[in-house]
């Protein structure tokens, strides 16, 4: 951690470390207003994927001086639907675009009674408007328990645990508050390749392919049981699936090896589908619901997976201007016997 804090100070990209009240340490970068960096009391590994650029200050500084866009890793916030932020050109899919102003946008530190937060007021481009929009993005981050502190028939001794909870706001400002197309959170985050994602569902349900490079996806990698989805993410290229609000638990976790350990991620959230679900597949652009989906990348972007979730919109037609998303990640490192009794536990898959 230390040496990432320094390579990032020497580009001109400070940090900022929380310490939350079980030790765990969060590294955020107000570049890009992530949790770049996630690790247990006492420990210098980081449970997040970082971009490759950042290993030493010469790279990470041809890495923040060009035009690309600059995925420092770690956990992030953009909007969806993803149509209408990422393709200028829709229903045209030839041009994909991060806008910068809302990644890495221009967050600001504002200092709070409980620590501080960290706040982009942006204007952003809507393409099946033909207009831009006024908002503002607010984030907030604190403690998460360890969810099983209190489980008297689990020995887990060695288990490294980290967690931390975070609140992101979403507003519309001025005149975009009767803005004729709504938005919703999506928040987004990554770690390294090669692992398991791990969807608990209500019962049997299909994911949705979004995109694939370089052939499907494998059918031995991608299963279905009555107790959730399963998804091998080892594929070369760049592939996404999508599974709806209907059929997710609100779980997801992330399983993968390092070393002789195994970790286990879990991002814990609020599903509600009677909400709406405005982020849909890009040739079904009136195919609402979808709430959660899983992205493998092994490209020119790096080696890295994601694990991605929305929540209800506001804007239009949904009778709101602003929403706040509450979430927890918890974090755990340990042999693979441990590992598998706490997914157990926490995912029941």
């Amino acid at each position: 951690m230390k040496k990432l804090i320094q390579t990032l100070k020497q580009v001109g990209k400070p940090t900022r470390i929380i310490t939350t009240d079980d030790g765990s340490q969060i590294l955020i970068l107000p570049h890009g207003g992530r949790v770049l960096g996630l690790y247990s009391s006492g420990s210098d590994e980081n449970f997040y994927w970082t971009h490759t650029a950042l290993a030493s200050a010469d790279t990470a500084k041809a890495f923040y001086a060009s035009k690309t866009w600059h995925n420092s890793g770690g956990d992030r916030t953009w909007l969806a639907p993803e149509a209408d932020f990422f393709f200028p050109h829709f229903p045209k899919l030839d041009v994909y675009l991060q806008q910068r102003s809302l990644d890495p946008g221009d967050y600001h530190m504002v200092s709070t009674s409980a620590g501080f937060r960290l706040e982009n007021q942006c204007r952003l481009q809507v393409a099946r408007l033909g207009r831009s929009i006024d908002l503002k993005i607010t984030k907030s981050f604190g403690t998460a328990l360890n969810p099983l502190r209190h489980e008297r028939e689990l020995t887990l001794a060695g288990i490294k645990y980290a967690g931390y909870s975070q609140l992101t706001m979403l507003e519309l400002l001025g005149k975009s508050r009767g803005t004729k197309r709504a938005v919703g959170l999506w928040s987004l985050v990554q770690m390294p390749h090669g692992g398991e994602m791990i969807f608990p569902t209500y019962g049997r349900t299909k994911p949705l392919h979004i995109f694939s490079t370089l052939g499907r996806i494998p059918s031995h990698d991608l299963l279905t049981t009555e107790k959730g989805v399963f998804y091998r993410m080892t594929q070369k290229g760049e592939h996404k699936i999508s599974l709806r609000a209907v059929a997710i638990c609100g779980r997801i976790g992330y399983v993968y090896q390092t070393g002789r350990e195994w970790v286990l991620i879990i991002r814990n959230f609020y599903v509600n589908p009677s909400g709406d679900y405005v982020d849909t597949p890009w040739t079904k652009p009136d195919y609402f619901g979808f709430a959660v989906q899983a992205c493998n990348i092994n490209s020119q972007l790096g080696a890295f997976n994601e694990l991605e979730y929305h929540i209800p919109a506001i804007g239009h037609g949904t009778g709101k201007i602003r929403c706040q998303d509450e979430t927890q990640v918890w974090a755990f490192r340990g042999n693979l016997k441990q590992i598998r009794v706490i997914r157990q536990l926490l995912l029941g898959c």
